[in-house]
């Protein structure tokens, strides 16, 4: 078996198509109409008809899951979704973990949550480009050094 993605209902294929496209820069693999696929993640129009469940069945705002995304130009990314009228986030916006990634979340045009967090390795460098040493930075995420060594190493 292998995993294949996601596929999430949506009320206007094209908007919802447009708003991936824009805000992560999605390309469409497979474009039928009112199904679009960006690969690992695709959007389907008239889901009650696909999934054979009642159309007053499907929730406008499910918080039971979330799409995440990483992302390496956090700060660039915030800047560009600030210039965005159509964002509801959630909560007070960027948020801060223990461990001090940084990350994000807000609603798709049709209430799916969205996250999307600062690159790990983005983490690292930024603590150890503060004048953080390694073993400081180890001791600030909660990781040992061969873990922040090898999530340096990493794509």
């Amino acid at each position: 078996m292998k995993y294949e993605g996601v596929c999430i209902a949506v009320k206007d294929v094209n908007l919802s198509k447009k708003f991936y496209q824009e805000i992560f820069g999605l390309e469409v693999l497979q474009d039928y109409g009112i199904n679009i696929s960006f690969g690992a993640l695709s959007l389907q129009q008239d889901f009650d008809w696909l999934a054979g469940v009642p159309k007053d069945s499907i929730l406008e705002r499910p918080h039971n899951m979330e799409l995440y995304f990483e992302e390496d130009d956090f700060d660039g990314f915030i800047a560009s979704l600030e210039q965005r009228n159509d964002i509801q986030y959630l909560g007070d916006g960027v948020r801060e973990a223990r461990w001090g990634q940084r990350s994000v979340r807000f609603y798709d045009l049709d209430g799916h949550i969205i996250e999307v967090g600062e690159n790990l390795k983005m983490v690292v460098k930024r603590f150890l480009d503060s004048g953080m040493s390694m073993e400081e930075t180890s001791k600030r995420m909660d990781v040992s050094i061969s873990d922040l060594e090898s999530i340096l190493r990493s794509e």
